[in-house]
């Protein structure tokens, strides 16, 4: 990844400034939040040991009236709290340069978790779902290119209710994203 994200760093929200400001499904993000419990004591000591790095940022772009950002964000709020790296929410509609860099299968889809240096050099992403979540639309936009299908509301929608279900009830996603975000740590 060849993206440098300098001027972005230093100038976004905390992730406590984020939750103050939520005007919408705030309720619902502080429950995910407050349920979140670590998988294993093993991944909360990965965690804790990025500590011993200074050299890692990162920027989180999302927005309060997204559904996965209400799920999966707080748990990167928890999961990066103990890891000592400063984190920063950049809203979606006040950072469009940095969402049309970090585009979806082409699409807007948020959130989108970015790890940089100290000096903002990309080094890597997670989001805008679990990798299961996300494979249903993978398939979904593969078999339905047209958006102006007559068909293509009513098909989004099973596709929603599917995506739904690979998230499940309770909280065993936030095991997913943990492991997700373990991996892609490791590699820098």
């Amino acid at each position: 990844m060849a993206a440098n994200l300098a001027e972005k760093l230093r100038k976004g929200l905390s992730p406590q400034q984020f939750i103050d400001g939520m005007t919408k499904n705030q309720e619902k993000f502080q429950e995910w939040y407050d349920s979140f419990e670590w998988p294993s004591e093993d991944d909360k000591e990965f965690f804790e040991s990025l500590n011993n790095r200074d050299d890692l940022r990162c920027l989180i772009l999302c927005a309060d009236w997204c559904g996965d950002v209400v799920r999966n964000v707080p748990v990167v709020f928890r999961a990066l709290e103990v890891s000592g790296i400063p984190v920063e929410v950049l809203l979606k509609e006040e950072h469009p340069d940095v969402m049309a860099q970090f585009l979806t299968m082409g699409g807007e889809a948020i959130p989108i978790v970015i790890f940089t240096d100290f000096s903002g050099h990309v080094l890597g992403q997670w989001g805008p779902r679990p990798a299961n979540v996300q494979a249903v639309m993978i398939e979904f936009k593969k078999n339905n290119p047209d958006r102006n299908a007559p068909d293509y509301q009513d098909k989004i929608a099973v596709a929603r209710q599917e995506m739904g279900r690979q998230y499940g009830e309770g909280t065993g996603y936030h095991a997913t994203i943990v492991k997700e975000l373990r991996e892609l740590l490791s590699t820098f």
